[in-house]
């Protein structure tokens, strides 16, 4: 299997949440059907609808599961095999980007994005690359644009949010 970050990337452009773009990248390489883990991974996007963990390395979790899980509710040994190699990704991940939860990463209350969503995405899957599958790939660089400035709120817009 080749490096499929820049896959990863476009499924995320394509409009696939940033954790749909991760697992979904990935899924059939471990046995998975596309669909089924594309609706699966729904609502992890968007740091789990939430802004909480990052939405990339919670695909990047999916994977971990669906690589090192036997089926077997009453063996323990995968489990700690799962919770190891997300401490693992989870700690690379915080030190490429000095945080794990999506409203940092996005500079809410800082105003200071410390990593774009595409970004997140190359991340989580450069990682899966190299501890799931054992790939000596490169982290993937993405030219870091600041988003357009937001428009203030309008009435009209606040009434919007609330419908």
């Amino acid at each position: 299997m080749g490096s499929k970050i820049e896959i990863a990337l476009q499924k995320h452009r394509a409009g696939y949440n940033c954790t749909q773009a991760v697992a979904c990248t990935y899924c059939e390489d471990l046995g998975f059907d596309e669909m089924e883990t594309y609706k699966s991974m729904e609502a992890f996007g968007f740091g789990m609808g939430s802004m909480s963990i990052c939405g990339a390395i919670s695909g990047a979790c999916a994977l971990v599961g669906m690589k090192l899980c036997d089926g077997s509710p009453g063996n323990s040994h995968p489990k700690r095999d799962c919770y190891k190699m997300m401490k693992k990704i989870l700690r690379e991940f915080d030190e490429m980007n000095t945080s794990t939860m999506c409203s940092i990463l996005k500079g809410v209350g800082t105003k200071k994005i410390l990593r774009s969503c595409d970004g997140c995405v190359v991340d989580a899957a450069y990682l899966v690359e190299k501890h799931l599958f054992e790939m000596e790939t490169e982290p993937l660089k993405l030219e870091e644009k600041e988003p357009p400035p937001r428009k203030p709120k309008t009435e009209d817009t606040k009434a919007q949010e609330t419908k």
